[in-house]
């Protein structure tokens, strides 16, 4: 028989971990330069010149994404759950400015001067942040001791391109690469880089699983006020998707399509929009796709125009769609959508198909949400399971990196092996092959795969993946263990098991569908894990995943009612 399960215990990365969570029972601050040996013998992917005397850019670049621009004048970072959390050890961090990065989506608030607070929603959090910080150190004090080794010169005109470049034996391309890692004010950032050495310190506020747990709680009361406004009335049959805030809206809300040329005057003058040619060819020649890039474009539209967005949210809520108020320390938006006030002639042509008109007599909401990270998911997903009517469906759709494939092909998994609770679930995915080749235009559909459901970004190397490579798992991912682990505990009596294989296709009566596109190669081009945001490209993989979930959902609904009206 197949093992199923890879033995990966013993490796650099457990190593690591075990480092990271024993420091961080401290009470108090822990310098981050405590994980920096086992950060750099554990080998990451994303962080193979660790040890290198030479910058690695890359490695710089890829954390620099993920952590706000006020970093330079950051000295500590307070991990809590929650603003109560954080008051009862005297920050308050309510007061605090929100910051944002460009790679991650995390509730972060700067005191403007030495602290940042970052609100962890799952030990996911401080598996991926302890690691960023650890190579943005790394790598910040390697430059800064380079740049401060060429004398005040360098340091006190760190904006010559040729005098930083060559302090630092860089190339040009990773010099530009550089600049853009450091923000908008990258002059100020280099400045800050020549003349200080980086002593970053960390400190665990809480960490327990029922402040997690509350935390979800405050997440589901912003939901419950529009799927359930009033008490008395039975909760609704639900499909949950765990997807982003635009698929399902743009295709069901129908907003871009109906003001398209609205849309393509805007693109057309903005210099920033670089896909304008490839979306007048395909609208010239009625492509199918078109709309994908069409919908890209909106967001630029939104942004050009604050009166825009409140149009939009008022045509979606004619359309039956509503944002949940999420007050929560959660940054993980949510879309509740009544699909008896949907409106079939809004929906992108992609979704037509007979029947149509009986999702008028539908009882069923879909509750979407934007992806969240890693174990995040467990206790978002249990929550809903908690507070919903019936699961009529789950589906689950995210980026990933992909060992065996390209760039935006779409893949299809029927194994998953979680590294969270070491259980591999065995699932009958109810989305196949031909629900979604005939909307991918450039990828491949690749089903039949298996994925792994890894703890971080950082927390993988050569070895580890080769390992799994070698046992056939060619999706590494940071969502559908965790949910797999909640959908277990909401169709049995039990909690999930630990270290288990687990069919979980023999429990659910609903339909369970994972999909995951690719956003990167890591084991042939590092590089590309290094990558920034798929961008107008990544349409085509997104939208066809997002596509093939809401037509299943779709055709269920109108078989439902079908059933009903006999």
């Amino acid at each position: 028989m197949e093992r199923q399960k890879p033995d990966t215990e013993t490796n650099e990365i457990a190593l690591y971990l075990r480092t990271v969570y024993s420091l961080l029972r401290s009470t108090g601050e822990v310098r981050v330069r405590a994980f920096e040996e086992a950060h750099s013998f554990s080998n990451s992917s994303l962080h193979l010149g660790a040890r290198d005397a030479t910058p690695d850019v890359g490695a710089f670049g890829y954390a620099a994404a993920r952590l706000p621009e006020c970093m330079p004048q950051v000295q500590r970072v307070v991990l809590g759950q929650s603003d109560e959390t954080f008051a009862d050890f005297g920050f308050q961090t309510h007061a605090w400015q929100r910051v944002r990065t460009r790679g991650r989506r995390r509730l972060l608030r700067w005191d403007g001067a030495g602290t940042l607070a970052a609100y962890v929603a799952s030990t996911s959090d401080i598996d991926d942040l302890v690691p960023i910080l650890t190579a943005y150190q790394i790598e910040w004090n390697k430059m800064h001791e380079l740049l401060a080794a060429r004398g005040p010169g360098v340091a006190g005109d760190p904006a010559s391109k040729t005098a930083v470049g060559e302090a630092l034996g860089i190339s040009e391309t990773d010099y530009a690469r550089l600049r853009e890692a450091l923000g908008s004010d990258s002059d100020r950032a280099l400045r800050a880089l020549a003349a200080n050495r980086l002593d970053l310190r960390v400190r665990l506020l809480a960490g327990s699983f029922s402040a997690y747990e509350r935390a979800a709680q405050q997440w589901w009361r912003g939901i419950e006020r529009v799927y359930v406004p009033d008490p008395e009335v039975a909760r609704p049959p639900v499909y949950f998707v765990s997807s982003n805030t635009h698929s399902l809206a743009n295709l069901l809300g129908g907003y871009a399509l109906a003001h398209r040329d609205a849309i393509l005057a805007a693109a057309r003058r903005d210099p920033r929009i670089d896909f304008m040619p490839e979306l007048e060819r395909q609208l010239d020649d009625g492509s199918p796709a078109a709309p994908n890039l069409l919908y890209f474009a909106l967001r630029g539209y939104v942004h050009s125009d604050p009166s825009v967005l409140a149009r939009v949210q008022q045509w979606d809520e004619e359309s039956g769609i509503s944002s949940a108020d999420v007050t929560a320390q959660i940054d993980v938006q949510t879309q509740v959508i009544e699909l008896a006030r949907v409106r079939p002639e809004r929906f992108d042509p992609r979704l037509r198909m007979p029947g149509l008109e009986k999702l008028a007599e539908s009882d069923a909401w879909i509750i979407n949400i934007d992806y969240p990270l890693g174990l995040a998911a467990y206790h978002l997903l249990s929550r809903v399971g908690q507070g919903a009517g019936p699961l009529l469906g789950a589906y689950v759709m995210g980026k990933a990196a992909t060992l065996n494939g390209q760039i935006g092909d779409v893949m299809i998994s029927r194994v998953v092996h979680d590294e969270h609770s070491d259980n591999t679930y065995l699932i009958r995915n109810s989305l196949g092959f031909d629900d979604l080749a005939p909307w991918l235009e450039h990828g491949s559909v690749l089903d039949n795969q298996k994925a792994v459901t890894v703890r971080g970004a950082f927390l993988q190397n050569p070895n580890y993946m080769g390992v799994f490579y070698r046992e056939g798992y060619t999706v590494l991912e940071m969502e559908a263990g965790p949910y797999l682990s909640a959908i277990y505990e909401l169709v049995d009596p039990r909690r999930h098991p630990n270290d288990e294989v687990v069919a979980l296709s023999e429990r659910t009566g609903f339909a369970l569908g994972v999909l995951h596109y690719a956003s990167d190669t890591p084991y042939s081009r590092r590089q590309t894990l290094l990558s920034k945001s798929l961008g107008a490209f990544g349409t085509d993989s997104t939208y066809a995943c997002a596509i093939a979930i809401t037509r299943q959902i779709l055709a269920r609904e109108i078989e439902r009612a079908s059933i009903r009206s006999r």
